[in-house]
């Protein structure tokens, strides 16, 4: 799979650690940055790595700050996207297998390395049920378009 990964400065380091860990899985990874610990603002990283999904150019996306909060939510903000902020394993598996979501999100203040692989371990490994689900998630893009 082709992941796109972004962070701010406060993710930076556990970003790191995150593209070592995919690789190893036998992902590809694309670093949209940032690529230090100097203060930047995130939401230029989270449209960076949201637009790469839309565009397909990436299969899904990996998105950390601080908390994961306001980077999911700048992601948000671009059509098509389905970003979540997850702080285990659980959340982050039935995201994707209920609402198909596509941008994955953690905060470095919350999560240490090593619960960061599980729960990104987790979410790549499962895939969108469709069914019942499939209706639910047609309805969230509706209100993307109205």
């Amino acid at each position: 799979m082709k992941l796109a990964i972004g962070c701010d400065h406060v993710g930076f380091e556990l970003k790191t650690d995150i593209i070592t860990y995919l690789e190893l899985l036998g992902h590809t990874v694309q670093d949209f940055g940032t690529q230090s610990a100097k203060r930047v603002d995130y939401p230029n990283y989270a449209a960076a790595v949201a637009e790469a999904v839309v565009t397909q150019k990436c299969d899904l996306g990996i998105l950390i700050c601080g908390t994961g909060v306001g980077i999911s939510i700048a992601a948000n903000k671009i059509k098509g996207i389905r970003a979540v902020v997850c702080s285990e394993p659980y959340s982050a598996k039935l995201s994707r297998e209920h609402n198909n979501t596509n941008v994955l999100a953690f905060g470095s203040r919350v999560v240490g390395i090593e619960l960061a692989k599980m729960i990104t371990k987790e979410w790549l490994a499962a895939e969108f049920e469709g069914g019942r689900h499939q209706k639910r998630v047609a309805m969230i893009g509706q209100l993307e378009v109205e």
